[in-house]
């Protein structure tokens, strides 16, 4: 079987075993109240899914609005259940409650790009006293980590150009824009249209010697 269709028929705790670090779940040591779980589309609960959405709503709904994609509430939460999607949950809990409560995830799917099989990141999103802490730095080596286990070729995502903070993330990551990203359309009135979104993309053959490199110290 193809290695996507393959990685893609897995159930959740054999695809966590196969293309996750053994210890990813474990509290995060800037933050022990949180730990990082795996979900799926089709496993994630109702709470956590609407916890990610109000994540995207509030953080991105603007920047979707003024963007060629636009914002549509209900298109999000369809593409949200899209069957292959993964999710890595931040979750935490207070010492009020025993109830978890989403804090931050990354959104992902082992799937194929203009003939690529790639890793594409969805979303990534984390609460407001989350940024800024190694935590999205984290989710982000493990989405790389489950597509070089997997033997894809490359982590892509897509940004908004608007999204100064977010391109120098990934940028500092070693994310470089991807020979698909679209480029500018020249309009009739001989006008350049600029793109409102690039698509960036990470060599996972690269990554993959990397990690062994810095393993081997």
């Amino acid at each position: 079987m193809p290695r996507i269709e393959d990685a893609n028929s897995l159930p959740l705790a054999d695809y966590g075993a196969r293309f996750l670090p053994t210890s990813f779940a474990i509290g995060l040591s800037s933050h022990p109240s949180l730990r990082i779980k795996l979900e799926s589309s089709s496993t994630i609960s109702a709470q956590e899914f609407e916890d990610c959405f109000n994540l995207i709503a509030s953080s991105s709904a603007s920047t979707y609005a003024a963007s060629s994609i636009g914002w549509s509430p209900t298109k999000k939460r369809k593409e949200m259940k899209l069957p292959d999607l993964r999710y890595l949950l931040v979750v935490g809990s207070t010492s009020h409650s025993a109830v978890s409560s989403v804090e931050g995830f990354l959104s992902s799917m082992m799937t194929y790009e203009d003939g690529h099989e790639v890793v594409y990141c969805y979303e990534l999103h984390l609460a407001p006293s989350l940024q800024r802490r190694g935590i999205g730095k984290h989710l982000m080596s493990l989405i790389e980590h489950a597509g070089s286990s997997a033997g894809v070729e490359k982590s892509m995502l897509t940004v908004f150009v608007r999204n100064d903070a977010a391109l120098r993330f990934y940028q500092k990551l070693g994310y470089t824009r991807d020979d698909y990203s679209p480029e500018p359309r020249t309009m009739r009135n001989g006008r350049s249209k600029m793109p409102t979104y690039t698509i960036l993309s990470k060599s996972l053959q690269q990554w993959a010697t990397d990690e062994e490199d810095e393993q081997n110290g």
